[in-house]
């Protein structure tokens, strides 16, 4: 059974891409900051799904998901869903005090750094895939953006350099596009998000890339959604999941 770890996996696309995989006969190690809300969302879940609650920030949470991995006894996909905006309303740039800058940068760069480094050798033995959720706003430049934009495009950065020197793995940044979760009517507080899609939709086009397997870079799920009302290689490529070599999707 293919494991993957999930974090940030009690709500929006991780617990979407979770749903996802448990239903595809994955094992996976999957966690969230609230115990309870962790549990509500992935305890009744079909197939095989390890809940391991709290932040990925705390050392000692890391470990017990390590733990959890090492369990399983194999790691075929890591995805660093978990982050945080930073003080919301957003503020300026000039705004945004050096702790505020710091809690964003545990949560979205140490933190996840922290947490592969701790599954990596379980991750290269399988040749695995290393993803990591972007945004838009690593590569553009938003109002009020100016902590989570520049997170996001360190994060970016540890992702493909970690695929540079591991060549053994399929290390992507993947910007999910704008969705309709908590997180972005934080951003956008009262404003109507409802023309927002689901977090449910994107996860077609990361399973998608994931078949696919394309050169380590940084790609948007827009490109490989795959066309409405099919279920056929998005890319063109004929690879499907039973007929990859790598990680299966």
């Amino acid at each position: 059974m293919h494991t993957a770890l999930v974090t940030g996996g009690s709500a929006g696309l991780g617990l979407a891409l979770t749903q996802d995989l448990a239903a595809d006969g994955w094992h996976v190690v999957v966690d969230a900051r609230d115990a309870t809300r962790l549990e509500r969302a992935v305890g009744a879940l079909p197939g095989s799904v390890s809940p391991v609650p709290g932040d990925v920030t705390d050392p000692a949470h890391r470990q017990a998901l390590a733990d959890a991995v090492a369990r399983a006894g194999r790691l075929d996909l890591l995805v660093h869903n978990a982050s945080t905006l930073g003080p919301t309303p957003l503020p300026p740039l000039a705004a945004v005090g050096p702790d505020a800058l710091g809690d964003v940068w545990l949560t979205n760069v140490a933190a996840p750094l922290a947490l592969t480094q701790l599954v990596l050798p379980t991750l290269r033995a399988c040749g695995g895939a290393l993803v990591s959720i972007s945004s838009d706003a690593a590569v553009e430049h938003y109002e009020g953006w100016g902590a989570y934009a520049a997170s996001k495009a360190a994060l970016d950065h540890l992702t493909l350099t970690l695929g540079v020197e591991n060549p053994e793995l399929a290390a992507y940044a993947v910007d999910p596009g704008d969705m309709r979760t908590a997180m972005h009517q934080a951003a956008f507080p009262g404003e109507d998000i409802s023309d927002r899609p689901l977090p449910e939709s994107v996860v077609p086009a990361i399973r998608a890339l994931l078949r696919r397997r394309p050169v380590n870079g940084r790609y948007r799920a827009v490109d490989f959604a795959p066309p409405t009302g099919t279920s056929a290689d998005p890319a063109g490529t004929g690879v499907t999941g039973a007929d990859h070599q790598g990680v299966p999707a």
